[in-house]
């Protein structure tokens, strides 16, 4: 995928995962574009994991399997953000 199809999908993904998943999340379009491109890597991982494709360009497909792994990125940094303030 090239690189302005990561960043469209990026900011999309990470923009839809700080919405469902409470909490304070990273800041701005930048953030969102951060959450997103590693959620898309996660995604990407997850799904290939379970037998489905991954990232297919710039479609519905990839900001879903992006979003997906952007939630999954969030809730893990929740929990250890979450974890290190009981300590």
């Amino acid at each position: 995928m090239d690189l302005l199809a990561w960043v469209v999908v990026g900011i999309i993904a990470g923009f839809l995962a700080k919405l469902v998943v409470p909490g304070e999340g990273p800041g701005g379009v930048l953030g969102d574009l951060v959450v997103g491109v590693i959620g898309a890597i996660i995604g990407g991982w997850l799904f290939n994991a379970f037998g489905r494709p991954g990232l297919s360009g710039l479609s519905v497909w990839s900001i879903l399997v992006a979003f997906v792994g952007g939630v999954v990125l969030l809730l893990i940094l929740r929990l250890l953000a979450g974890s290190r303030a009981v300590t």
